[in-house]
């Protein structure tokens, strides 16, 4: 009997196919729903999914710890909305995304999908992701260089000796 490793299972992911997949998700995260639209239509056009459960909003509770290693404590609830759909290759795409936008949600559990799609996968990294990120990226150095431009630097002279 031949030896079968994790990554060779039917239906599994490789771990570092589940990293990339969960990096593309974060991405979507700092998306705008506009955003992935626009990129999705440039990738199949028209998106044809079913949805498999009804986009929901609901609350997640937050936990803390403090310092990291203290007793963990209800921080508060956030807003989440779930989706999940399915395309018509049998890929099943997963979206929560913090917040109450379900059109997001939706969008982005349909990229999830093709994303899964090694036909789609390519496409989805470059008309999707990469604009994001790029967009995403810029507005993060902007940032740190208005946050640069009002930095001070405290120094002490030295007076003399006493």
């Amino acid at each position: 009997m031949p030896i079968i490793d994790h990554a060779q299972r039917v239906g599994e992911a490789r771990p570092s196919e589940q990293a990339d997949r969960r990096a593309a998700m974060a991405v979507l995260a700092g998306a705008r729903a506009d955003e992935i639209e626009l990129g999705l239509q440039a990738v199949v056009e028209p998106i044809d999914y079913v949805e498999l459960r009804a986009v929901e909003t609901g609350l997640v509770m937050l936990r803390g710890r403090i310092g990291g290693e203290g007793a963990p404590f209800n921080l508060g609830e956030a807003t989440v909305t779930r989706a999940a759909v399915q395309i018509a290759s049998g890929e099943v795409g997963f979206a929560y995304i913090l917040g109450r936008d379900r059109k997001k949600a939706r969008l982005s559990a349909v990229c999830d999908a093709l994303w899964q799609n090694h036909d789609h996968r390519d496409a989805v990294e470059r008309r999707v992701l990469a604009p994001i990120r790029t967009r995403v990226e810029a507005e993060r150095a902007h940032r740190r260089a208005e946050t640069a431009a009002t930095r001070v630097d405290f120094f002490t002279l030295v007076r003399g000796e006493d």
